[in-house]
């Protein structure tokens, strides 16, 4: 495959993904409190309230709505509709947070060739999906063939070009 139909754009990884809240402090809490997420400096040139968190390789950043009576607000969960998913360490330490902080979630279960992936879905305080899942049993394959590797594993454009073999010169 040629390098330009792999990554066109030459794309190295997510950076962010931008929500807007009812409240920003609310999110900031959210954020931080049950997902981890550490607040982090925002540029000082922005007319408009809002934060930004880092965790786990990417950011988010969040904007105060301008009109917050006004979003729509999402009660159903449903593990078919827009959401983020994060890997974690253990689904059932997962769980036992998830009742003790009393945030209503929806387990679900992905099976493929005696596989399972186990997930947990729940809302934001904006109603944005939140899936937490242990992914990484479930390979990732590419459709053109290739190496089968774990989610957490996976640098696409390495499975989409042939390996090259890595020569290092050590200097006495």
């Amino acid at each position: 495959m040629k390098e330009s139909m792999a990554n066109p754009l030459h794309l190295k990884s997510l950076n962010h993904i931008s929500l807007i809240c009812r409240s920003v402090e609310e999110s900031i809490n959210f954020y931080q409190n049950v997902l981890g997420f550490v607040p982090i400096r925002r540029p000082g040139s922005f007319d408009f309230d809002g934060a930004w968190l880092f965790g786990y390789g990417i950011g988010i950043h969040l904007l105060q709505s301008e009109d917050p009576e006004n979003m729509p607000k999402k009660t159903e969960i449903n593990p078919k509709d827009n959401h983020i998913s994060f890997q974690c360490e253990s689904m059932g330490a997962v769980e036992k947070k998830l009742k003790e902080m009393e945030l209503k979630y929806k387990r679900s279960m992905v099976e493929e060739g005696g596989i399972h992936v186990d997930q947990l879905f729940f809302h934001d305080p904006d109603g944005f999906m939140i899936e937490i899942c242990d992914c990484d049993n479930l390979p990732v394959v590419p459709i053109a063939g290739g190496m089968a590797r774990a989610c957490s594993l996976v640098n696409l454009p390495r499975l989409q070009q042939p390996q090259q073999p890595q020569i290092r010169v050590i200097q006495q």
